[in-house]
């Protein structure tokens, strides 16, 4: 018996919530990683995930409602949530948010190495 459509757009809604949880939790122990290097007092977890979903959703709205300077907004404000949300100042949040970004590049980098060698010994 075929599955029910309605079934399938309801799993893959759930599939697609769980999958954008999983993403702001990843990006989120980024944030937790460059807001204790940037010694920031009472750097969680929790913080990072909120200010981290906070500003994905303030980035996009502001991406999506003015389209030429959205992006420059976005970022300004993705920082003023991290900010607030950690209670610091400018200069903790850019590098917090900085060192977030840098961890990311080299886990991608890092990653792409290990499967480029496996794809690479394949035969």
């Amino acid at each position: 018996m075929p599955p029910e459509p309605f079934g399938m757009f309801a799993a893959f809604g759930a599939m697609a919530i769980v999958m954008f949880l999983v993403m702001i939790a990843v990006d989120a122990v980024f944030l937790w990683l460059g807001a204790r290097f940037a010694k920031i007092e009472d750097a969680t977890f929790g913080k990072a995930f909120i200010a981290t979903l906070g500003g994905l959703i303030i980035s996009a709205i502001l991406g999506s409602i003015i389209p030429i300077i959205g992006g420059i907004l976005g970022l300004a404000a993705y920082l003023w949530i991290v900010k607030t949300v950690f209670n610091t100042d400018w200069g903790k949040a850019v590098i917090a948010w900085l060192f977030a970004i840098v961890i990311a590049i080299v886990l991608m980098v890092i990653i792409g190495i290990i499967v480029g060698i496996s794809v690479m010994a394949a035969p």
